[in-house]
């Protein structure tokens, strides 16, 4: 079987990215993003979907967190669709629904070729340390557009901001892992392509 793995390299003025998957790994990470919230919440995506992941970024986090956590979105969207290749065999769907203490994620992933992000989720406070939880849903957006999946978030409740967004992670780790998973040999889809 040929390697589902891939590697991107995206440098702007606001920054300096490379990521790289290995979809058929064991959840083996090296992350490096300069924020640690981000740094945090990658690694749950990493172990929970056993997706081997590196991300090495720097970006103008003088400015802010925005660029550089978009970037590694797209990043991340651009490596999983080269290392799906064709997407014969996968699963194609994967849902997962993940509690933390008082918080609940739900999380449902179609890679169909075609993008879209549903961003249910409010947050208890604006910032979870130093980090700006708006930018969890930038990241997201990007990784769904660039990736070309579905991706559909619902957090119902949660009363504390990190454990909304660590059982966010958690969840679409779970819901990725199924979702890119071997499971046949043709494309599951009726067109015959994704």
């Amino acid at each position: 079987m040929k390697k589902r793995t891939a590697k991107t390299h995206r440098k702007t003025k606001e920054t300096d990215i490379t990521v790289e998957l290995n979809l058929d790994g064991v959840g083996r990470y090296e992350i490096d993003s300069g924020l640690g919230f981000l740094d945090h919440m990658l690694t749950h995506l990493s172990k929970h979907s056993r997706i081997d992941t590196t991300v090495k970024a720097k970006g103008d986090l003088n400015v802010d967190a925005h660029h550089t956590v978009e970037d590694i979105g797209l990043c991340l969207g651009e490596c999983l669709l080269e290392a799906l290749g064709d997407k014969k065999g996968i699963n194609r769907y994967g849902n997962s629904s993940v509690p933390m203490e008082d918080s609940l994620a739900n999380v449902s992933i179609d890679l169909s070729g075609r993008p879209s992000c549903v961003y249910n989720v409010e947050y208890r406070t604006d910032k979870i340390g130093d980090f700006d939880v708006q930018c969890l849903e930038e990241m997201l957006r990007s990784f769904s557009n660039a990736g070309k999946f579905n991706l559909h978030i619902n957090v119902p409740y949660g009363t504390n901001s990190h454990h909304i967004a660590e059982a966010t992670f958690k969840a679409l780790g779970q819901a990725l892992g199924a979702a890119v998973k071997i499971t046949g040999k043709e494309i599951p889809s009726t067109k015959g392509v994704l």
